[in-house]
């Protein structure tokens, strides 16, 4: 397979272009827009919706209820929005109904719940453990790692029985809760203990106007100077990273202001998915994850406003708590760290932060909100066009990525050199030299494309090697 070698300062690492992340995923069409069903306005039946039409409809309705809002999920099979409210005002019921969403009455409040998460943070933050809010169950989802044994798991357990069989359940993870390093187009720092590697999340542009990117924020506060090869030149400079605590993320900047970094996500055989907005996670969504050691794989939110105590990896003993997190069940492994979580249309939701399991065996992984990013950094989605080099317009998100653990020759972010992706085109299962996507015919080497041969992106020897049987930080 032939890279196609261009100038580094046009070769801005894609948003979240990270080596084909090897599952069954696909990016399905586009369902229908919001679709009424009647001719006053007034939904006789629930709205069949998108899943990005439905988040901002669960946001509408919980400002519109208020405290009777008790949560909201997204039935994809159905393609409508769930809201729970609290039972007795019916009121509250016929507007609900009436915005088009179906109705379920529930018992728990979202303040009841996130008051039981406080009891979780104050009594039970033990490393390995991790709780999100549940609006399918109305519950606090509670999981514990397999780290969480003995007196751990009884006092877990009991404060977990104190909120109320109602209130909250437990599980166990065969896992170990840690951060993952690496995913999207991999980027690479030089720290104390070695070699460090992550994953680009998206491009964007900071508050100044200079080209930037979002990753994980563990990442930032490992390196400060990141590369787009192992042994490359630091092409990047961290400005600002906060990991733990309210989040984990990292803004960024190029070091070059020449950069021109397309607001894209690579998913492998030369095909790209346009990034046009940022989106807010809705329970019960597909999702599609990037990560430069597993490739690309989908899966669906399963809980929000998530908080993870990982095992602290500075202080032996010590736990890094961080919360506000996206928690799904996505698989990701060690070098996923933070890689690009989007949706079929385009949309930007997440970083990856951690999680455990890994893409045999499945397991839980947490991811950073990309709203709540952009917010504290004051940085903007990149400019949403072609924007490296020559490329193309958006790649078709039709198009399918079939299983695969390839992180070998995938292009990725070597020879994955942007132009708009053949519909037709499928990334295939592949560890090493996958056919048809290096010199795919109007993909591969298109002359001119920004996001072209980054050197060490592309051709990552051994990226699948990553042993991601816990929840670990990319990096």
């Amino acid at each position: 397979m032939s890279h196609k070698r261009i100038p580094k300062r046009k070769a801005a690492i894609a948003a979240g272009s990270v080596v084909a992340l090897g599952a069954a995923a696909i990016l399905l069409p586009n369902a229908n827009a919001s679709q009424d069903g009647s001719s006053n306005g007034a939904a006789v039946a629930p709205k069949t919706l998108k899943a990005t039409d439905a988040s901002d409809l669960a946001a509408q309705l919980q400002q519109l209820l208020g405290q009777a809002f008790a949560g909201s999920y997204y039935d994809s099979g159905s393609q409508q929005l769930v809201v729970n409210v609290i039972s007795g005002d019916n009121n509250v019921v016929v507007q609900a109904k009436k915005a088009g969403a179906k109705v379920r009455e529930v018992k728990n409040s979202l303040a009841a719940l996130k008051a039981g998460a406080q009891t979780l943070k104050a009594k039970a933050t033990i490393p390995g453990t991790a709780w999100a809010i549940d609006p399918k169950t109305n519950k606090l989802a509670v999981t514990a790692d397999s780290t969480v044994t003995g007196a751990k798991w009884d006092r877990l357990t009991s404060t977990v029985k104190s909120l109320g069989a109602d209130m909250a359940s437990v599980k166990k993870s065969s896992g170990t809760f840690k951060t993952l390093v690496s995913g999207g187009d991999a980027i690479f720092a030089q720290a104390e203990g070695g070699t460090v590697r992550c994953s680009l999340g998206f491009n964007v542009t900071a508050s100044d106007g200079s080209p930037a990117f979002l990753t994980a924020g563990h990442c930032g506060v490992a390196a400060k100077q990141w590369s787009d090869s192992e042994t490359g030149q630091p092409i990047a400079t961290v400005d600002q990273a906060t990991f733990p605590g309210d989040g984990d993320f990292s803004l960024v900047k190029y070091d070059d202001p020449n950069t021109q970094a397309a607001s894209e996500v690579n998913v492998g055989n030369g095909q790209t998915v346009q990034i046009t907005q940022a989106a807010d996670a809705t329970v019960g969504e597909q999702v599609f994850r990037m990560g430069s050691t597993t490739g690309l794989h989908d899966g669906q939110v399963t809980g929000l406003d998530a908080t993870v105590n990982f095992q602290s990896e500075t202080n032996p003993g010590g736990v890094d708590t961080v919360t506000g997190l996206i928690q799904t069940n996505v698989c990701a492994e060690a070098g996923d760290s933070g890689g690009s979580l989007f949706t079929q249309d385009g949309s930007a939701v997440g970083m990856t932060s951690g999680g455990s399991g890994d893409c045999t065996a499945g397991g839980e992984t947490f991811f950073q909100p990309v709203t709540t990013a952009l917010q504290a950094t004051g940085a903007t989605l990149g400019n949403g066009g072609a924007g490296a080099g020559d490329q193309g317009g958006s790649a078709d998100p039709s198009a399918s990525a079939t299983d695969g653990t390839g992180a070998g020759d995938q292009a990725g972010g070597g020879d994955a050199v942007g132009g708009s992706a053949d519909p037709s085109a499928t990334a295939t299962d592949g560890t090493g030299d996958q056919s048809g996507i290096g010199d795919q015919s109007g993909t591969g080497d298109q002359s001119g494309a920004g996001t072209g041969d980054q050197s060490g992106t592309g051709d990552q020897s051994g990226a699948g090697a990553n042993d991601g049987s816990s929840l670990t930080q990319t990096r």
